[in-house]
């Protein structure tokens, strides 16, 4: 950090003579030291992929969970603090339950997303606070709105997308998806392709070990959110295997 910003990243309510608020920029390092996270929207669906990281043998295999279901047809990735990442799950639910008993149906994930990112932004307002560490993407399926697909930064910024991604390779997984074309992929080409992504984006040098997580919405599973369905679970663990293992056989040569 340049001297410039010395004592003005104390507060999340103070901006820095360059115009930056450093608390925020903090929450986004955050993001960027947790494993890569994605969401890639198709014709008719969407899945979330996730590197989850394993710090210690002795977790179970689904300890720190990184995907969770906010409604039926609704489903949320994290990417950053898990603490704070399962606090806005369950103000996300929140919101979910609270306009299911005003109206008798599904939120729409347009409103579901303005209202918890106006949320993570009010933590970044006061100096009693600080910013989440975590990005979200959430990720629905209907009828009437077909897929949908937005992320929300740490400084409470949302936008709907194709592709995104957040996380240790962040980067790298936007070169990959920008090579895709969404528009056209069934749930068959996004679940390969997810696994390909996040099993080519995975530095075995930093992080040896990883599980690999996945869910998906569409109107394949009836328009619910589900974690690790097969048989698509399979297809994206064997997709991204042969994909690692093309890449090392090209390395070697």
């Amino acid at each position: 950090m340049s001297s410039i910003g010395t004592g003005y990243d104390l507060s999340a309510s103070q901006f820095s003579p360059d115009g930056r608020v450093y608390q925020i920029e903090y929450a986004g390092k955050a993001v960027e030291m947790s494993g890569t996270v994605i969401g890639m929207r198709g014709k008719d669906g969407i899945v979330l992929a996730v590197e989850k990281i394993v710090t210690s043998a002795l977790y179970e295999d689904d300890a720190a969970t990184r995907i969770f279901t906010v409604d039926k047809n609704i489903g949320i990735a994290i990417a950053g603090l898990l603490a704070d990442g399962r606090y806005i799950v369950d103000i996300a639910r929140q919101e979910a339950a609270n306009f299911r008993q005003q109206f008798e149906r599904t939120i729409p994930l347009k409103q579901l997303t303005e209202r918890v990112s106006a949320y993570v932004h009010a933590y970044t307002l006061y100096s009693a606070v600080r910013p989440f560490g975590v990005s979200v993407i959430l990720a629905s399926w209907d009828e009437e709105q077909g897929p949908q697909l937005y992320k929300i930064e740490p400084s409470g910024t949302s936008f709907g997308y194709f592709a995104c991604a957040s996380g240790k390779a962040e980067q790298q997984a936007k070169t990959e998806m920008e090579k895709l074309k969404f528009a056209e992929m069934s749930v068959d080409d996004l679940v390969q392709n997810a696994g390909k992504i996040i099993y080519l984006v995975h530095d075995e040098l930093r992080n040896k070990d990883f599980h690999f997580e996945m869910s998906l919405v569409s109107k394949e599973t009836k328009g619910l959110h589900r974690l690790n369905p097969q048989p698509w679970y399979d297809q994206a663990v064997q997709s991204g295997l042969a994909a690692k293992n093309e890449d090392d056989s090209d390395n070697e040569i």
